[in-house]
């Protein structure tokens, strides 16, 4: 049986999940950020 592929192929993808778990994370924390500026307007203050 023969199996050809075309394009990039890496033999094992825990190489790659480690850059893309910290692109992702980075992704979330300046969505939230985000979101909190245009909730607060980029105040900060203390609360109570």
């Amino acid at each position: 049986v023969d199996l050809v592929t075309k394009g990039r192929h890496d033999p094992c993808v825990g190489i790659r999940a480690v850059p893309v778990g910290e692109a992702m994370m980075a992704l979330v924390l300046a969505d939230h950020l985000l979101l909190d500026r245009g909730q607060t307007g980029g105040i900060r203050g203390q609360i109570g």
